[in-house]
């Protein structure tokens, strides 16, 4: 988004920052994060994690940036966000998926990833593995992954040089999607809780509802019954649909957690 400004790698004695169309480096010239894989899955090494997420920030950071620092996921998860397209380019999409699994060992769900307004007050640290991992979460919501790189690359065109909140980013995910994922973003964002499928089989009955989530909370969710795919459209109320199964498995690229209820 800086072409006219060239691109520079600038040697620096710290691990390293962005900057408009220059990141200082100080990672060792060694693949990882300072020769660590960040997901213990092997593919975090197959990157020099400073080169490609400081310079994933000259679009979201440097090209499309935040109003308020309480909304820095707009940084932070996305640039996180862009390491799985970097692996899912060159490794393919399983080894982008796995990436994005395996960074879920850190994260804390300690507060809200949206931090507090005008007081300069910064969300919790978890705007980089969560908020990928709900971005990771929306792209299999909407299941369309070129629809999903054109609203990526929108953004970038719609906010080109702009600062911008939470809001402006939702509403063009929401529109441009045509998904309703503002309970999504409430939940990911300003909640801390991770969202648990609640399920059980009786009386030839799938069973099931969301809990551990914001009020209005229905996001549709992959699962395999005995292995046979199948979507759900869960709320938080108890819900029931017709099957004979036995065994339920929650699709491993959504962020919930699930818990079969004894009934």
């Amino acid at each position: 988004p800086f072409y006219e400004d060239s691109y520079k790698l600038v040697e620096a004695p710290y691990l390293g920052m962005e900057h408009q169309s220059s990141v200082t480096y100080g990672n060792g010239f060694e693949n990882g994060y300072l020769g660590r894989d960040l997901s213990n899955t092997g593919w975090g090494l197959k990157f020099d994690f400073i080169i490609i997420h400081e310079t994933g920030h000259e679009w979201f950071a440097n090209n499309i940036t935040y109003k308020d620092v309480a909304d820095m996921w707009i940084h932070e998860s996305f640039t996180h966000y862009s390491e799985y397209l970097f692996l899912e380019y060159h490794f393919g999409k399983k080894a982008a998926n796995e990436y994005a699994r395996g960074v879920r060992l850190s994260i804390q769900n300690d507060r809200p990833i949206i931090g507090v307004y005008n007081v300069n007050y910064e969300g919790s640290s978890d705007m980089y593995y969560k908020g990928g991992n709900m971005l990771h979460t929306i792209r299999q919501v909407i299941g369309d992954d070129e629809l999903w790189r054109e609203i990526l690359r929108g953004l970038n065109k719609e906010f080109y040089h702009q600062t911008v909140t939470t809001e402006e980013i939702e509403n063009y995910i929401i529109e441009k999607s045509g998904k309703d994922l503002e309970p999504i973003f409430d939940q990911y964002l300003r909640d801390y809780r991770v969202p648990v499928l609640e399920y059980y089989f009786r009386d030839n009955n799938l069973v099931y509802r969301w809990n551990n989530t914001v009020s209005n909370f229905n996001m549709p969710i992959k699962v395999y019954i005995d292995g046979k795919e199948v979507m759900l459209k869960p709320r938080t109320r108890w819900q029931a649909t017709p099957s004979s199964g036995r065994e339920l498995r929650v699709d491993i690229d959504y962020y919930v957690a699930s818990f079969k209820v004894q009934n």
